[in-house]
């Protein structure tokens, strides 16, 4: 009995870790995937391929591509697969993805012998069963000034401000003209007034002053003069 799993393990030592990459993947409907397989530095120059799983009894590869020479990309519908042996590893690209490309996939690579393999498995939930997008911490600390802002005083946006502003300055420089224009003829005004008060303050004392002169006067001379002063009047 111990020499048969002596055995059995001596057939699984030669492929044990020669690829590594993940066992399971998760995406929703319409999704993008990539992924990578490392390899160990001896399998560089063999021949790598991806393939999906098949068969019941006996698993068998579909649908398999074959990775071109060094960087080279090859496309098979959605799929792309390419090999970059400089950091040794395959790189798969499944576009679009539907739920029926949900199953199990192998990243292999030939040799003399078995191949060397990874299995992997691809989960695809419907893309209605996508949680909602939510906003981190940070940007939700951010939105939240502006929406309590917004939700007491509307806000006016920056081209309405940019559109205004000219209208603006130019209501501003028509309101200080006039305002000039009022206060210069209002100054005028009070000018004309004082003037006009200040000549009838004289003519005023003038008359008085004269009253008083011809009450000093004879009789015939005051009404002489008193005649003048009508007459100049």
């Amino acid at each position: 009995m111990r020499l048969l799993v002596l055995l059995w393990g001596c057939l699984l030592l030669p492929g044990y870790e020669a690829l590594e990459g993940p066992e399971e993947i998760s995406r929703f409907e319409g999704d993008t995937v990539s992924l990578q397989c490392t390899y160990r530095e001896e399998l560089r120059d063999h021949r790598k391929y991806w393939c999906r799983k098949g068969g019941i009894l006996f698993s068998r590869c579909s649908g398999t591509i074959y990775a071109e020479e060094e960087g080279q990309e090859t496309m098979k519908g959605r799929v792309s697969i390419r090999d970059s042996r400089q950091e040794l590893s395959l790189i798969v690209t499944l576009w679009n993805l539907t739920l029926q490309d949900a199953g199990e996939y192998w990243c292999g690579v030939e040799k003399r012998g078995p191949d060397e393999s990874l299995l992997i498995s691809l989960f695809v939930f419907p893309g209605s069963s996508r949680p909602p997008m939510q906003l981190d911490s940070t940007s939700a600390e951010d939105a939240s000034p502006a929406l309590s802002s917004g939700s007491s005083k509307p806000r006016v946006s920056i081209p309405m401000v940019r559109i205004l502003a000219p209208v603006l300055v130019l209501l501003s420089l028509l309101s200080a003209a006039g305002l000039i224009a009022f206060c210069s003829h209002l100054l005028l005004w009070r000018k004309e007034a004082q003037q006009a008060t200040e000549t009838q303050r004289n003519e005023k004392v003038c008359l008085s002053h004269l009253n008083h002169r011809t009450s000093e006067l004879d009789p015939d001379e005051a009404f002489e003069i008193s005649s003048l002063t009508f007459l100049s009047v």
